[in-house]
């Protein structure tokens, strides 16, 4: 890859990174603002409860008031009709049609004045009724945490069912949400869009990043309760733990022992297999294991760490020292 392909492949690398932690941000801030609009919803709904009944009782009062004005007309229709029956000439049939219809249509304004009334107070109880029943719809039957939005809900509610309806098409492993196999596709595709500023080293999710970035800031926020040891990593504290409680869950398959760590399983196992991962730069010769390359490196280097406190005879390594002293203990046992 030539070093214009290299640059443009970097850079669009660093630009989706950026791009998805732009995303995230305005996802964030877009539904903090649904949840404070909705809290004004809320709270604007409480404070118009006083004025709705209110305005209930004004229409209540004026219902009452009509009524009463309504039962004067009547009174008066029924003594004007009841004074004309007393006269000589008779009131033309008309005129007594009209009136009748007055008086009754009096009392089907009041009639339906109450109608309204009643609808008016009907509705605001169905109003608040499907709030509370909105409200309640968005709670989890389980531990009752309540969410803003369904899809929310539905997604929170698989916590509770172990529901994974999103498999990954490569290894058919399942996940409870979309997010989460997105994230998983991520080690199939290769994709790395977290990156280092420091040593620029790439990572597949945001909170491997986090992680690495207490290396180069330094911080150990994980202590060890028994021996005050801190670390960076949580498993790095996992991994001391076993150091002491002598937990050995890495077991070799061939000859039964058991390790602490996976690594010296891995550098145990290669006993049996034969393989030699570690040749010597010098003289080619390969080993097994990297300790025992440093210690024949010595060979070619003339390091000698081994040093006798006797007489300060210095070896290559520690079996040549230890073999040593025995000229020392025989000479003492001797004399």
């Amino acid at each position: 890859m030539s070093s214009v392909q290299y640059l443009r492949e970097f850079i669009k690398e660093r630009l989706t990174a950026v791009c998805e932690e732009i995303f995230s941000e305005v996802q964030k801030t877009i539904v903090q603002y649904e949840e404070e609009i909705n809290r004004q919803h809320r709270l604007l709904d409480i404070s118009r409860k006083p004025d709705r009944n209110s305005h209930i009782i004004d229409l209540q009062q004026q219902h009452v008031g009509e009524e009463e004005e309504g039962l004067d007309e009547q009174q008066v229709c029924n003594q004007e009709r009841n004074s004309s029956l007393d006269q000589e000439d008779p009131e033309p049939p008309q005129i007594k049609e009209e009136q009748e219809e007055l008086c009754s249509s009096q009392e089907g304004e009041q009639l339906g004045l109450k109608q309204e009334t009643d609808t008016s107070a009907d509705n605001t109880a169905a109003s608040e009724s499907q709030t509370e029943t909105r409200e309640k719809s968005l709670q989890c039957d389980t531990c009752g945490k309540t969410f803003q939005y369904k899809c929310l809900l539905t997604a929170h509610l698989t916590v509770h069912t172990g529901e994974k309806p999103f498999p990954c098409s490569k290894c058919g492993k399942k996940f409870s949400q979309r997010t989460r196999l997105k994230s998983h596709m991520r080690i199939h595709t290769g994709e790395k869009p977290y990156f280092c500023s420091t040593c620029e080293k790439r990572f597949i999710r945001k909170i491997q990043l986090k992680n690495h970035m207490r290396i180069h800031t330094g911080e150990k926020s994980y202590p060890c309760s028994t021996c005050g040891k801190e670390f960076s990593q949580k498993s790095a504290l996992k991994s001391h733990v076993r150091v002491h409680t002598g937990e050995k869950h890495h077991f070799c398959s061939t000859c039964g022992e058991s390790f602490i760590w996976n690594m010296q399983l891995i550098r145990h196992r290669r006993i049996h297999t034969g393989e030699k991962s570690y040749p010597c730069s010098t003289c080619g010769k390969e080993f097994s294991q990297k300790s025992a390359l440093k210690s024949h490196v010595r060979v070619h280097t003339g390091e000698k760490h081994h040093c006798c406190s006797t007489c300060g005879e210095s070896f290559i390594w520690s079996m040549q020292l230890i073999r040593h002293r025995r000229i020392h203990t025989d000479k003492q046992f001797h004399a």
